[in-house]
């Protein structure tokens, strides 16, 4: 979801498993299905079809569906790669600060970590959003902390970072074209025809405010350990890996399965 796709390189990866969410053609109800024979349908000559533009809209803003209609969550988190973009620079600093006492290694360590990313991805020729991102990211945090010399400034990006989201996440909810509407909707080829439905409209606020509270949660779990200072920088570090990725496709799990519309039953032959 666009609200974990930030370019803080220590919270959750931009993107680049099948969801478990039951069998397969079970989140269809009174929605065009993706399942076999009701996948998306090219209009030929017209152009592509509703279908399309919806899922190339949800891949854009960085969800993307599997092969049963569901939201692969592995993919939408940035994959093995876009994960480890995203924990490996910030684990690097620990690691580097924990051994030298010394924050100048530790950044160009931080630093150099990003760049291999980068340079993985120009010789992959994969798209370098994620990886400059990253890299701009890391850049920025070093930035910080070397100007006040405090370690744990390394990571300070990441609670702005959140804020900036919760903020978005919950004005959409207030103007009622809620984050996890706009995103699942067209994943599960509902367009915007949701908000015409005052129960797919509640329950997609309800999965957009699931999403602000695992970033409400990052927040209350860090910023005090944050306020520690160094004697509270090792377990700043260790809990802005664990809910970065692992926390956000829990998240976004959750709010999938509470956005899943009621199946609906056939009437009798």
């Amino acid at each position: 979801m666009t609200a974990a796709n930030g370019s803080d390189p220590h919270e959750t990866p931009t993107p680049d498993a099948a969801v478990p969410d039951g069998a397969a053609g079970t989140d269809t109800a009174g929605v065009q299905g993706t399942g076999k024979g009701t996948g998306p349908q090219s209009t030929g000559p017209q152009g592509p079809s509703v279908a399309e533009l919806a899922a190339g809209y949800a891949e854009k803003a960085g969800v993307h569906r599997n092969s049963a209609g569901h939201v692969d969550m592995l993919k939408t988190a940035g994959g093995i790669q876009g994960i480890a973009e995203s924990i490996l620079p910030g684990l690097v600093f620990l690691i580097a600060f924990t051994i030298t006492r010394e924050l100048t290694p530790a950044l160009f360590a931080a630093l150099a970590a990003a760049a291999v990313f980068t340079v993985a991805r120009l010789v992959q020729r994969r798209p370098l959003t994620q990886a400059l991102a990253g890299i701009a990211g890391v850049g920025i945090s070093a930035w910080l902390a070397n100007s006040t010399g405090k370690a744990e400034d390394f990571y300070v990006l990441g609670f702005f970072t959140n804020i900036a989201y919760i903020a978005g996440m919950v004005l959409s909810i207030v103007l009622k074209w809620p984050i996890a509407g706009l995103l699942f909707g067209f994943v599960r080829n509902e367009g915007l025809e949701w908000r015409k439905d005052p129960e797919r409209l509640r329950v997609y606020r309800l999965g957009t405010w699931v999403v602000v509270a695992v970033l409400a949660l990052r927040l209350v779990v860090q910023v005090p350990l944050y306020f520690m200072g160094e004697p509270g920088l090792a377990a700043l570090a260790t809990t802005r890996l664990l809910m970065g990725a692992p926390l956000y496709i829990l998240g976004l799990w959750v709010a999938w399965l509470l956005t899943k519309p009621a199946v609906q039953a056939r009437p009798a032959d």
